[in-house]
């Protein structure tokens, strides 16, 4: 029996509600084995895998590790793993949740301080008067390190935040912190600013592929089902079919000119960006066909993949 595609899930919270719904808008009804506290399931609609149900923290590491084949986690938490993400792991599809923002905040208090060049100054002030180093909190050390590299930052120390980074200057433990945050609300509750350069990287959810795990040719093909699936929901999201009746006679001219703007044929119809269906809509009626008629598909299968394709030239010898 061939070894299935392992996919890891999160195991609580609110991410592991969107994903569930994410899967289950796709087709793909995740079912926990063993009741709602099982921590394996299975994906109803996609033979050959079996799910993991994991901590956001853990996806990431089983992805580095090679553990599991594709997991849905946090983008900030698969770059803060050690070693290049490129040769790691392959963010596959951001997810358009779980978003948060990874920002260098200072107190409120620092009125002059609001950018990384401000912030500089301010180390290199407080080395020169006091000889130690601004602490910074946070659980990014890597993160930190490398943006802080990137605007000349040199004098500073990290302190390991193990608890609630925020909190950490208004408890002396350290001048500014470096934190995930979603609405700026507990920053700001707690004296905090977002540096107005400060901010890291817009995380939010991504599917992505462990670069380091063993792949077997069924395993790539059930990841291939999946991402044809997942991209056809998307595609099907963003689109929308305009139909009518009859053979567009004396109506070419105007389908020719959606089609050189984006617009793909069907029998008696065209396929096109949600965004143009009004538009495109009134100009068919008033070329004479009717009764137009718009609709929204659940899936738009295309012959081509990108991501099935970034994936197999990442794993090809």
């Amino acid at each position: 029996m061939d070894a299935p595609l392992i996919i890891a899930a999160p195991s609580k919270g609110r991410l592991k509600e969107q994903v569930e719904a994410w899967l289950a808008d796709c087709g793909l009804r995740l079912e926990a084995e063993g009741g709602a506290r099982g921590y394996m399931g299975r994906l109803k609609g996609l033979a050959g895998a079996q799910v993991r149900l994991l901590s956001a923290g853990d996806i990431a590491e089983a992805l580095d590790a090679g553990d599991v084949h594709l997991g849905v986690t946090g983008e900030d938490l698969m770059r803060e793993r050690p070693g290049d993400l490129s040769g790691r792991a392959l963010l596959l599809r951001p997810l358009g949740f779980g978003r948060a923002d990874l920002v260098v905040a200072t107190p409120k208090s620092w009125l002059d301080v609001d950018s990384m060049a401000d912030l500089e100054e301010v180390a290199h002030d407080i080395l020169a008067r006091t000889g130690r180093r601004i602490r910074v909190a946070t659980k990014y050390i890597l993160q930190t390190r490398a943006f802080f590299a990137r605007h000349g930052l040199a004098d500073y120390r990290i302190v390991e935040s193990g608890g609630a980074t925020e909190g950490a200057p208004a408890a002396g433990a350290a001048e500014l912190v470096v934190d995930i945050t979603t609405t700026g609300a507990t920053l700001e509750a707690n004296g905090l600013k977002v540096l107005s350069d400060g901010v890291i990287l817009r995380s939010q959810a991504q599917l992505a592929a462990s670069l380091r795990a063993e792949w077997t040719t069924f395993q790539m093909t059930a990841a291939q089902t999946l991402l044809r699936q997942v991209e056809a929901r998307a595609a099907a999201r963003a689109s929308a079919t305009l139909t009518w009746p009859e053979p567009a006679t004396g109506a070419e001219a105007v389908i020719a000119g959606l089609v050189a703007q984006g617009a793909s044929r069907r029998l008696n119809g065209l396929l096109l960006p949600a965004g143009d269906l009004a538009a495109a809509g009134q100009a068919l009626s008033r070329a004479g066909l009717g009764p137009v008629t718009a609709s929204q598909p659940d899936f738009v299968f295309e012959s081509d993949s990108p991501g099935w394709n970034q994936l197999r030239a990442k794993l090809r010898p």
